[in-house]
């Protein structure tokens, strides 16, 4: 893909907690006539955002319909909670879910991980977003769960947090429309977030093929080079044929005279 066939732009949403610094870095530096464009979006809202074409590509959080959207899972997050820095738990690495289990744990509305039982106390009333969520653990009203990107994001000095390791986890994933081919661009991206090197075949646009007139070129230099080697060979094997035509085989030679000693009798 070159000159005109580029286009001027790609569009890359991401949600909270993602961050794509270092993959915009590459494609900047793989692709610097073509900007890249971040869109930020929920994860809520991400998937429809594809899906109605408001960006080329997403870096969303699992799962999404794979009817309407292609995926390629990139990583899995560790889920921790977040905690006043008072907090008894804080005395530990980790924190399991059964010493939650007193606690009031805030579930806001836009809550990433997939529970089948909610654990420790449900608060009053759902907080609307995770920003408010994290105010709520700040007052004191209770705990937080939440992949660890959001902990960071979210970072505040009276709160930290300890990995959980039996809650559910949330997986990230690059996502675009789903299409019977995919877009240039986005296999440029592919390419970038798996880590494949500039020169890799696939991720990049095919190389132009060669005029044919240049593969005929090709084809007689190769016959050329082909019957030269053969020449070579053949001189080859002509003068070792000479060579050995003028040497005289010494074994036999050694052999007959062993065999003549032997047949001779000796004298009483």
């Amino acid at each position: 893909m070159t000159g005109s066939d580029i286009p001027s732009s790609f569009r890359l949403a991401y949600v909270p907690g993602v961050t794509p610094t270092k993959w915009v870095r590459v494609w900047h530096e793989r692709l610097p006539h073509t900007s890249l464009e971040l869109v930020q979006a929920t994860a809520a809202e991400a998937p429809e955002l594809l899906a109605d074409g408001g960006a080329d590509a997403g870096l969303v959080r699992l799962p999404v319909d794979r009817d309407v959207l292609s995926a390629i899972p990139l990583y899995t997050e560790t889920t921790v909670v977040v905690i006043p820095k008072d907090h008894v738990a804080t005395a530990a690495e980790e924190v399991s879910l059964a010493e939650l289990s007193d606690e009031i744990v805030l579930h806001p509305l836009d809550d990433l991980l997939a529970w089948e039982t909610l654990p420790g106390r449900p608060a009053v009333e759902r907080p609307a977003t995770t920003a408010d969520a994290i105010e709520l653990v700040a007052a004191g009203v209770g705990v937080l769960l939440v992949p660890q990107s959001l902990a960071r994001l979210h970072h505040r000095k009276d709160l930290t947090y300890r990995p959980v390791p039996e809650a559910p986890e949330s997986r990230v994933a690059l996502s675009w429309p789903e299409a019977e081919t995919t877009p240039d661009l986005v296999e440029e991206f592919i390419g970038i977030v798996r880590g494949r090197t500039v020169n890799s075949t696939r991720g990049r646009a095919a190389t132009p093929p060669r005029p044919a007139k240049d593969k005929a070129k090709d084809k007689d230099k190769a016959k050329d080079n082909k019957g030269k080697r053969a020449g070579e060979r053949g001189g080859a094997g002509g003068a070792r044929n000479r060579s050995a035509a003028g040497r005289k085989p010494q074994s036999g030679g050694r052999t007959g005279g062993q065999g003549g000693k032997r047949g001779k009798p000796r004298g009483r």
